[in-house]
C-alpha cells in the first residue's frame, strides 16, 4: 500500500462533487484516467438521479411582525403557488404524539435531520410545510453556508410531497423567539432526471473465475464539502488496492466499483445490483471503505455477515499486529444493497477521534488527513482481501445472519407495515 500515491490521488478529488453534477462527473474521469495510468481498462456505468432545479425560496414571517429569513429549499420536495403559501407556524419540538396532533395545516420547524420516522409522521398530521436548521448558533454568520437538502425519493414516492426549506441554527432560534402566528413559504423548483456514474474496473481470476470479490467505495461528496475524509480517502485506498492486485494475478475475480450517489442514499451501488441483479449469485463479498485517512483516530472493521468474519478479522488483526476494532453490525453505505441481496460484506474504516475530522460540512479538507495514516487502512484491507482473494476455499459462507437480516430490512424500511 502505497500512501504518498493515495495522498496525491485524494488530493486531485479535494473538490465538491455532488451526485449527479459535472463535478461529480469529473472525479469519474479522474478515476478513470488513474486505472489507465496502471496500463488497466475501467468504464463508467451512468444511472437515472432525481434532480431539480431551485428558481426561488423564501421564508417571510408576516405575523404578527414582517420579517425575512435566508433559506435553502428541499430538492424534489414540489412546488408551492407562484406567490407562495401562507399558514400558522408551529415550532414543533419534540416527537410526542400531542405535537403532531398540533401540527395540522401548519408550516413547521422541526429538529434534527429529517429522516423516514418523522416525515411519515408530519405526513399523516397534514402538515403543510417543514423547515429543517443545522449550524451553530455560535458560529453561524452572515456569511456562513446554509446546507442544501433533497428529499429523497424514497419518502415523497410513499408518502406525497410536502414543500421543505431549510435554514441556520442561528436564524431558527431568531424565528422561534419572534413567535410568529403565520409565515409564507416560496419554492419553485422544475425537477428534472439528473445522470450519476459508477466506475468499475475488474481483475479477472487466474483460477476461480466465477468468484468474484467485490470491492466498492464512494467518491461524491455532499454539497459544500471537498469530500476528502468521505470519502475520497475510501476511493483512493480502493485504487491502491487495484493498483497492488493488478499485477498480482489473484485467484478469485476481483471488481472494483466506485460509486456515484451515495450520499444521495446509496443510489449508486443500488444501481449496480438492480442492473447486473442477474450475475449477483457469483459474488461471494463486499469489501467496502468508507471514510479514512484521518490521523488522531482508530480504524473499525464492520462485520454485516456470519459471526465467523468477525472472528477471522479479530484472529487476522491479532496475528500480524493490527489495532483494529472489529464488531458485528450494519453499517450505513454501499455494502447495504449487496447485503441485501444475500452477499456478506466487511467494512473497513478510520474513524477520526472527537474534534479530530469533520464530515458533511466545509471543513473536509486535507488538513487532518496524512499519507501514512491513509498506508495504515489500506495495509489492514490490504492484507485481508489477499487472503480472501487466493483461499484455497472461502472461508465465509455466503449467508447473511439473522439478526443483521432484521437490521438490514429495518435500515432500508422494508416489511413497514401499512395502515
Amino acid at each position: 500500500m502505497n500512501g504518498k500515491k493515495a495522498y496525491s490521488l485524494l488530493k486531485k478529488l479535494e473538490f465538491v462533487r455532488t451526485g449527479g453534477s459535472k463535478e461529480e462527473l469529473a472525479a469519474a474521469n479522474i478515476l478513470l484516467d488513474e486505472v489507465k495510468s496502471i496500463k488497466k481498462e475501467a468504464k463508467i456505468e451512468t444511472f437515472e438521479v432525481q434532480d431539480s432545479i431551485i428558481k426561488d425560496v423564501k421564508l417571510e414571517v408576516i405575523s404578527p411582525k414582517s420579517k425575512a429569513y435566508p433559506v435553502t429549499g428541499y430538492s424534489c420536495s414540489g412546488s408551492t403557488p407562484k406567490e407562495g403559501l401562507e399558514a400558522p407556524f408551529y415550532y414543533l419540538q419534540a416527537s410526542q404524539e400531542i405535537d403532531f396532533l398540533k401540527a395540522k395545516d401548519k408550516v413547521v420547524l422541526v429538529n434534527g435531520y429529517m429522516n423516514y420516522d418523522l416525515y411519515e409522521k408530519l405526513a399523516k398530521a397534514q402538515v403543510k410545510g417543514f423547515i429543517t436548521y443545522s449550524g451553530d448558533i455560535m458560529r453561524d454568520s452572515k456569511s456562513s453556508y446554509i446546507d442544501e437538502r433533497e428529499l429523497r425519493a424514497q419518502l415523497h414516492q410513499k408518502f406525497g410531497k410536502i414543500f421543505g426549506l431549510h435554514m441556520k441554527t442561528k436564524d431558527a432560534m431568531d424565528l422561534v423567539k419572534s413567535n410568529p402566528d403565520k409565515v409564507r413559504i416560496k419554492l419553485l423548483q422544475d425537477e428534472v432526471v439528473g445522470e450519476s456514474r459508477n466506475v468499475v474496473a475488474e481483475i479477472l481470476g487466474s483460477e476461480i473465475q466465477d468468484e468474484v470479490i467485490v470491492f466498492t467505495a464512494h467518491y461524491d461528496s455532499v454539497p459544500f464539502s471537498k469530500g476528502v475524509y468521505d470519502n475520497g480517502a475510501g476511493s483512493v485506498i480502493l485504487m491502491e488496492l487495484y493498483r497492488h492486485f493488478s499485477n498480482k494475478n489473484p485467484k478469485r475475480t476481483l471488481r472494483f466499483i466506485w460509486c456515484g450517489s451515495e450520499e444521495r442514499g446509496l443510489l449508486g451501488s443500488k444501481a449496480y445490483v438492480a442492473k447486473h441483479i442477474e450475475q449477483l449469485d457469483k459474488i461471494v463479498l463486499c469489501i467496502n471503505v468508507d471514510v479514512g485517512g484521518v490521523v488522531l483516530g482508530k480504524d473499525i472493521a464492520m462485520v454485516t455477515a456470519d459471526n465467523s468474519l468477525l472472528n477471522y478479522v479479530d484472529y487476522m488483526a491479532k496475528e500480524k499486529g493490527f489495532s483494529l476494532e472489529a464488531r458485528q453490525d450494519i453499517y450505513s453505505s454501499d455494502c447495504m444493497p449487496f447485503v441485501d441481496a444475500g452477499i456478506p460484506a466487511i467494512n473497513f474504516a478510520r474513524f477520526g477521534s472527537d474534534g479530530a475530522a469533520h464530515i458533511h460540512d466545509s471543513y473536509d479538507k486535507m488538513g487532518f488527513i496524512s499519507s501514512s495514516s491513509l498506508e495504515t487502512t489500506g495495509n489492514i484491507v490490504e492484507e485481508f482481501a489477499k487472503r480472501m482473494a487466493n483461499a484455497y476455499m472461502m472461508p465465509i459462507p455466503r449467508k447473511i445472519p439473522e439478526n443483521i437480516v432484521d437490521k438490514v430490512n429495518k435500515y432500508l424500511k422494508k416489511n413497514v407495515k401499512k395502515d
